[in-house]
C-alpha cells in the first residue's frame, strides 16, 4: 500500500467525520425542524460518503471495495428522500418554518 493511498484516504475519513460533526452541531444551533432537517441531510450524506470513500481507497480494488460502493449508492438515493419525507410530512400536519420577525414585515408588503 502506497503512502499516497493512506494519506488521501486518512484525509477523507476526517473530513468526512468533521462534516458530520458540523451536522451535529447544526442539529442544536438552528431554530427550527426544517432548517436542523436541511443541516443533518446535506452535511451528514456528504460526510458518510467521505468517510465510505476513504475506506474504499484504503481497501484498494477489491470486493469489499465494491460492495462499500454499493452503499454509497444507496445512502445517496435514500438519504434526501427520507429528509424531504420528513419535511413533507411536517409541513402537512401544520408545522410551519421559522421566520425572522423582518421577514414577516416583508411579506405584508
Amino acid at each position: 500500500m502506497s503512502e499516497l493511498q493512506i494519506i488521501l484516504s486518512v484525509f477523507l475519513i476526517v473530513s468526512g467525520i468533521l462534516l458530520m460533526l458540523v451536522g451535529s452541531i447544526g442539529i442544536l444551533r438552528l431554530p427550527d425542524f426544517f432548517s436542523r432537517t436541511h443541516a443533518v441531510s446535506k452535511s451528514d450524506t456528504l460526510g458518510i460518503i467521505c468517510v465510505i470513500f476513504g475506506l474504499i481507497i484504503y481497501e484498494g480494488f477489491t470486493q469489499s471495495s465494491l460492495k462499500l460502493f454499493l452503499i454509497i449508492l444507496f445512502i445517496v438515493l435514500s438519504n434526501p428522500v427520507g429528509s424531504h419525507a420528513l419535511g413533507r410530512a411536517a409541513l402537512k400536519k401544520g408545522l410551519t418554518p421559522f421566520f425572522s420577525s423582518d421577514e414577516k414585515e416583508e411579506d405584508k408588503l
